[in-house]
């Protein structure tokens, strides 16, 4: 039951109301009443009601100075309010304040019944609500944060992880991974099965290998990396368990799982670590469904881990941020010779492939970044290196079209700065690629010559030379005769007047002197 407030100056009203509406049947129970809003402020204080029915006019402190200082003191208090007025403008101030329920005098017990229960409706979702996120918050404590399983499955795809994040992450999950030997646990479940059943799984593997210090799923797959104890019987002990977990799954849920485990090492060996599982999981083909697989259960000639590809993520990456379309191109073409020739397992390929698709997504603005994500989707289902290949390329083409078009309007926006000190200060015989350079935030004087020429088609000197000569030229044809030194000295040549006239011929074909010689004539 909530309890109501009923708030009325009209002692027959109040009175009225009080008997005729069933409070009980409408989820409510009378609390009190009172005669203005100054009382019914005191009575809230005290009473705590959920409900409160006031009229609008009253003497002091009217209904909707009540409902006004009750939004600021006692907000969750829900009101309906009564009044002989019909203007909507009292309705509005009242629904400013959160006020549903605007009733006219007179109103019958129906209405306001009708009213109470809609209110109280409301009230039951609002405390559903509330227990819903509470027990939703109690339940995610006991869970693994989502960022502890993201790490994991970034630290074993990303290369471009080091030692400075690893530092970083231990830190912010108050648990030691740099300094630890560990070993990977990956495991498929077999046949048909719902994601829940990984989640299951996830949750007997912690409370059976109390040595587990992350956990992420990736794809159909659990991944549990734990730290590997010495004990008396060596690694036989979390086989046997690791075997135990299996075997409570495979009780509960009737489904059969299969487990590769790693060998021993740092944690910054990890990725190869991860690719023994990989490789220990595809060697289920000749085993029965539902193996525990180490290792020492490959032949050695069937075991490619000691064989690392090296991906050259960073160098493919900076390519395309580069935007250099042929040399991406020209290194994603190495890199699928190399997948070809040596004809590794295609889920290791996959992991390569995958691993360098992850690293272009991180490239993404975040405007595109949904649609590259999406095509992990259909990486998943090519079942052929050539497929994989052209969707990789594709991608990466998509990519550093982008990066090109960014880089391109970032250099002309340079360029235009450059022209800009250019008009601004070509008179000063010291202007020069290096001072400009110095001038544009110490920017390297060989980069900003390179775009400037990439940009304008010359180089910086060129353009200068000749934009201090197009100025000299109309400045001889709007003065007529000038001295060839007093040239020298106004456009940025040191009043060297023999080199002045020396280049001056050069651009134009003609002297200064030539040059002056028309306008001359026709004065």
């Amino acid at each position: 039951m909530y309890k109501l407030l009923l708030v009325d100056d009209e002692r027959l009203i109040l009175e009225g109301i009080s008997q005729v509406v069933d409070w009980y049947k409408a989820g409510t129970e009378l609390a009190g009443t009172a005669r203005n809003g100054i009382e019914a402020l005191e009575k809230i204080e005290s009473l705590s009601p959920q409900i409160v029915i006031t009229d609008i006019s009253m003497p002091g402190l009217d209904g909707l100075g009540l409902v006004q200082t009750c939004s600021e003191r006692f907000p969750d208090v829900k009101f309906i309010m009564l009044t002989g007025y019909k203007d909507f403008d009292y309705a509005r101030k009242a629904m400013h304040h959160g006020v549903k329920h605007y009733l006219l005098k007179p109103c019958n017990e129906q209405q306001i019944h009708a009213a109470i229960v809609e209110l109280v409706e409301d009230l039951d979702e609002q405390q559903d609500r509330e227990q819903f996120v509470s027990g939703m918050k109690q339940r995610l404590t006991k869970v693994l944060p989502h960022v502890k399983e993201q790490f994991l499955k970034e630290w074993i795809s990303n290369k471009t992880y080091g030692r400075r994040d690893l530092v970083y992450y231990q830190e912010m999950f108050g648990i030691e991974l740099n300094g630890k030997n560990v070993r990977l646990l990956l495991f498929r479940i077999e046949g048909s099965y719902e994601y829940e059943h990984l989640f299951a799984l996830q949750n007997i593997a912690q409370d059976m290998l109390q040595e587990i210090l992350l956990s992420t799923m990736i794809g159909s797959h659990l991944l549990i990396l734990l730290e590997h104890v010495e004990t008396a019987d060596g690694s036989g002990s979390l086989l046997a368990r690791t075997g135990e977990v299996r075997e409570v799954f495979c009780r509960f849920y009737k489904l059969d799982v299969t487990i590769a485990v790693s060998d021993t090492g740092r944690m910054s060996q990890s990725r190869r670590l991860y690719r023994q599982t990989l490789e220990c999981m595809n060697h289920r083909f000749y085993l029965e469904p539902g193996s525990l697989i180490t290792r020492s259960d490959i032949p050695g000639d069937e075991m490619g881990g000691s064989i690392e590809i090296d991906l050259e993520e960073e160098q493919i990456c900076l390519l395309i941020k580069a935007g250099d379309n042929q040399a991406v191109d020209k290194e994603l073409e190495r890199l699928f010779d190399v997948l070809s020739a040596d004809r590794l397992d295609i889920n290791v390929t996959r992991s390569y492939i995958l691993q360098l698709y992850a690293a272009m997504i991180r490239l993404c603005l975040p405007e595109e970044r949904s649609s590259f994500t999406s095509g992990l989707g259909e990486l998943a289902g090519i079942d052929t290196l050539g497929g994989l290949k052209n969707h990789v390329k594709q991608a990466a083409d998509r990519l550093t079209c982008m990066y090109e078009r960014h880089f391109v309007s970032r250099q002309a926006a340079t360029v235009d700065k450059m022209l800009r000190i250019i008009e601004a200060d070509y008179r000063n015989a010291e202007l020069t690629l290096g001072s400009v350079a110095a001038e544009m935030l110490y920017m390297n004087a060989d980069y900003l010559g390179k775009i400037f020429k990439k940009i304008t088609g010359e180089k910086f000197s060129n353009y200068v030379t000749q934009y201090r000569i197009a100025k000299a030229s109309e400045h001889i044809l709007q003065s007529g005769d000038v001295k060839v030194f007093e040239l020298a000295e106004m456009f940025g040549f040191g009043g060297n007047a023999q080199y002045f006239s020396n280049v001056f011929k050069k651009v134009t074909g003609r002297t200064p002197t030539d040059f002056m010689k028309p306008q001359t004539e026709q004065t």
